[in-house]
């Protein structure tokens, strides 16, 4: 494994990747920051020998199995194209997986052309919270999946892209069949994770069930405003009860009997337990002890593509079908720089 990236991120990905030597032997490291770089080194025992300022020249002379980065969205696809030509086997990348369709598309396609193997790091499908509403319904206990919601306070390019993967995750992958939205406001287009503001969508898949969702600042809050970024929630309405979760270790269900608690916060899991699962479920699928990851760079692109079908219902004012042809899909985030007022929220 070579990694590119020890920024905040990036640590957390080389720390679990320590963490699982059993699976993973790191043979490069890169930064742009020879500071930070060295610093992250030093306080790990790294060798000097390992680090990088250049990603073309680790990759050249380490040659590993599996590229991860954690870069800026706006270096996805030179990244997995770095990765193709130097003939890896499985990337890793963060989220969102890019900052247009096109992108998008070209990554999922280059990464099934070549046979790599990509996973996306939308995580908190590892939460202790969210297993527990998965074990619930895939026991049956909750009876038929029918509806899914999912809100998060960040926007769209932050956290709304996880909270959609989360939807296709609890529904099985079905894949969608048209998407409605609304989206408003403009400010946060100039973000380093572009969205507008607010973004609403109702989608409806193959299977019938049906998802609401909402991303940004004027969606529900289920927390005190000191945990923005925690403040999220994936609800699954089924025939015989419902089940919820957040990121912060809440989660409940109500069916025959009322559960639900309090588990390990997002701090306690999250630096050291959640991107090791990610990584382990990664080395399982390499070794072909599973069919599939569950952050499967083309179900992350799905969700890419339902968002961008929201956003395109939303300025279009129609009902937009999918699949989406990535050739005659314009970039969104563009048209939104363009067309939507600005309108910014008041603060409370």
């Amino acid at each position: 494994m070579a990694q590119v990236g020890v920024g905040a991120r990036g640590k957390i990905h080389a720390d679990a990747l320590l963490q699982l030597s059993d699976r993973y032997d790191l043979v490069g490291l890169c930064d742009i920051d020879a500071g930070r770089l060295r610093a992250y080194a030093a306080a790990k025992g790294l060798p000097d020998g390992l680090l990088y300022a250049d990603a073309e020249r680790m990759l050249a002379e380490t040659r590993p199995e599996v590229f991860c980065f954690a870069t800026l969205p706006d270096l996805r696809l030179p990244m997995v194209e770095l990765g193709v030509r130097h003939g890896v086997r499985g990337l890793s990348f963060e989220k969102p997986m890019a900052n247009s369709l096109r992108e998008a598309w070209a990554i999922a396609r280059l990464c099934r052309d070549h046979g790599i193997r990509g996973v996306v790091s939308h995580q908190h499908k590892y939460l202790t919270s969210f297993q527990n509403c998965r074990r619930l319904l895939d026991s049956g206990a909750l009876g038929r999946l029918e509806r899914v919601e999912a809100t998060c306070q960040a926007w769209l390019g932050q956290l709304g892209t996880h909270y959609m993967d989360y939807v296709l995750w609890a529904n099985g992958g079905s894949r969608a069949k048209w998407a409605v939205g609304h989206v408003h406001g403009r400010e946060l287009l100039a973000d380093s994770h572009p969205s507008p503001n607010y973004t609403m969508g109702h989608v409806e898949f193959e299977n019938g069930v049906r998802a609401w969702f909402e991303f940004g600042r004027l969606s529900a809050s289920h927390m005190a405003r000191g945990k923005f970024w925690l403040d999220d929630r994936l609800t699954l309405y089924c025939s015989r009860g419902h089940a919820w979760a957040d990121a912060d270790g809440r989660w409940g269900a109500v069916a025959s009997e009322t559960l639900g608690g309090e588990g390990p916060t997002w701090a306690e899991q999250e630096p050291t337990r959640l991107q090791p699962l990610y990584y382990a479920e990664l080395a399982d699928w390499l070794d072909g002890a599973i069919d599939r990851h569950s952050c499967d760079v083309q179900m992350a692109y799905h969700g890419y593509e339902i968002l961008n079908a929201v956003c395109l219902s939303a300025l279009d004012h129609v009902r937009v079908d999918l699949p989406l042809d990535p050739a005659s899909v314009p970039d969104v985030f563009a048209r939104m720089r363009r067309e939507l007022p600005e309108c910014p929220e008041r603060e409370e």
